[in-house]
């Protein structure tokens, strides 16, 4: 029972969401609809997610409709169809963990970036501006609707703002109650009653076709599929980092634990089947996924229903969406928009050294004013870069002196005691984007962990922005469970990063110490702190 309802609630989510992508990215309203059916259904089905929600996302828009733009429909279905090839070999040569060798800096730029730029794409709607055609690069645009900024339309403008401040509402005042769908049937129903003279599905596609999706197999065109080789991958590559991102936030709000191999065949073959359908390409979606999980899902079949509530919306009310009006659905769009954007990360990634500053600010820059397939190949260029370089730092040839000896002692362990309330667990060689993933080793079992995990870095010889990303999870995991983390020994380069990272948020500035004998003596003392009957029973 909880699956149907959780189905049915993300299905009616995923409604508004499916069209406005659609439309953002040169189609027409049902593609959205259709590629939501289909890929929803197969993903749940054949996924490695127990609870993973896939559809079309924000994040394919800019690169689907620079796509549509250049090889038109039938150059975008060979390319997603091209996409999902390569995402069912990632997921049978079991590539599927390959994905975290992206660094972080590089996937919150190309995130900041695509927000702002679907942002832009739906100033026109919103306002109603009279402009035939929109130019794609993002400078041109902008002065482009500036120009006609003066042709704005105030009944669609107040649509526009009216929209988005229910949605805002409802996310703060009422989350259990979708607001996107609040606000999508009020703009359609006062469009219906008041006669307004705003563009709409139905002025503008007209409307949307009832019924099944229909099979059609596109027309291949085999002298685009060189052209179309670096789209495809940049497609398959958003398609795996967001699907596995997706399927990570699942995990921890279920305790659950996902295959991400199965999740990318899965990927892969709900791309492949998309555009026989008509469909856009697909990828887990974060925010329905999250929502079905609130509503309840426990296992794929909330996926399913999900499809199956959206095809009957198409059997039963597709006329009814003629008189949605654009200017809301752009309204929600602003509001997927910024959620995507991950621009608290930003702050974060600024603390950090050049190097990461850099990475993150070349891959956002590239994103908007380039285009997000040169975007990543210049990032991640840019990133192995600095990884040889932060490598190669941290390689130094040194006396061995007397005190060098002295101070050696506070650092070993062969004559140190563990206690019963303590764990020690070491981090051995650089902690770089690809090897952060081993610290899930130490929290899998993670009730059968004492109070105090002691972390010891000292033979940690570098950190990267996705190592400390990937150690604050650690931290904020550990505190969650009620136990205590505490940092030792780190070396000069991890120690100046954790510092610029204001890492003592996490754990407190006590819980860091210069080595492992304060880090015991830190430990004991709050062993003293826990309650007697604790005390007891790890004696």
């Amino acid at each position: 029972m909880s699956d149907l309802i959780a189905g049915v609630t993300v299905g009616l989510v995923a409604l508004p969401l499916a069209m406005a992508f659609s439309i953002a990215s040169g189609l027409s309203p049902q593609a959205g609809i259709y590629c939501a059916v289909v890929t929803g259904f197969l993903i749940s089905l054949l996924g490695g997610s127990n609870t993973q929600i896939g559809g079309p996302t924000g994040a394919f828009v800019v690169v689907v409709a620079g796509i549509v733009g250049k090889y038109g429909v039938d150059g975008l279905f060979t390319c997603t169809m091209m996409a999902g090839v390569l995402l069912v070999i990632l997921g049978v040569t079991g590539m599927g963990t390959a994905v975290k060798f992206i660094p972080r800096p590089i996937v919150v730029g190309f995130t900041n970036g695509i927000a702002l730029l679907i942002a832009s794409t739906q100033i026109k709607d919103f306002f109603g501006l009279k402009l035939d055609k929109v130019p794609g690069e993002f400078i041109e645009k902008m002065e482009a609707l500036a120009t006609h900024a003066s042709t704005f339309s105030v009944e669609e403008t107040a649509i526009g703002v009216i929209s988005l401040c229910v949605i805002l509402l409802f996310v703060k005042f009422v989350p259990k109650v979708p607001g996107t769908i609040v606000a999508l049937f009020g703009a359609t129903v006062a469009v219906t009653f008041l006669n307004l003279n705003v563009e709409t599905i139905g002025t503008r596609f007209g409307g949307i076709p009832s019924g099944l999706p229909t099979l059609h197999i596109p027309e291949f065109h085999w002298k685009y599929v060189r052209q179309l080789l670096s789209p495809a991958i940049t497609v398959a590559m958003l398609g795996s980092i967001e699907s596995l991102l997706s399927a990570v936030v699942a995990d921890r709000m279920t305790k659950d634990k996902h295959n991400p191999n199965t999740e990318l065949f899965a990927q892969g073959v709900a791309n492949i089947i998309s555009p026989l359908f008509g469909g856009l390409p697909a990828t887990g979606a974060i925010a329905r996924t999250a929502t079905s999980i609130r509503s309840g899902a426990k296992t794929p079949v909330a996926g399913m229903i999900h499809a199956l509530t959206l095809l009957m919306v198409l059997l039963v009310a597709a006329p009814l969406a003629k008189n949605i009006p654009l200017a809301a659905l752009a309204a929600i769009l602003f509001i997927v928009a910024y959620n995507m954007g991950e621009w608290g990360e930003i702050p974060e990634i600024l603390k950090l050294g050049k190097r990461d500053v850099s990475v993150w600010a070349l891959t956002f820059l590239l994103t908007v004013f380039a285009d997000l397939t040169v975007a990543v190949e210049f990032g991640m260029i840019l990133a192995a870069l600095v990884f040889i370089s932060r490598v190669a730092l941290t390689t130094t040839v040194s006396k061995v002196t007397a005190d060098y000896l002295k101070q050696g002692w506070q650092h070993i362990l062969q004559d140190k005691e563990i206690p019963s309330y303590a764990a020690i667990f070491r981090i051995h060689g650089p902690f770089l984007f690809g090897s952060t993933d081993k610290l899930d080793e130490v929290t899998s079992p993670i009730e059968d962990l004492p109070p105090v995990v002691i972390l010891r870095l000292r033979n940690m010889t570098a950190i990267d922005a996705t190592g400390l990303q990937a150690l604050e999870m650690f931290a904020d995991k550990l505190k969650d469970s009620g136990r205590v983390l505490i940092l030792c020994g780190a070396p000069w380069q991890p120690q100046r990063m954790i510092k610029r990272a204001e890492f003592e948020r996490h754990v407190g500035e006590e819980n860091i110490c210069e080595n492992v004998e304060t880090a015991l003596t830190r430990a004991e003392a709050v062993y003293r702190t826990l309650p007697a009957s604790a005390q007891r029973n790890l004696a």
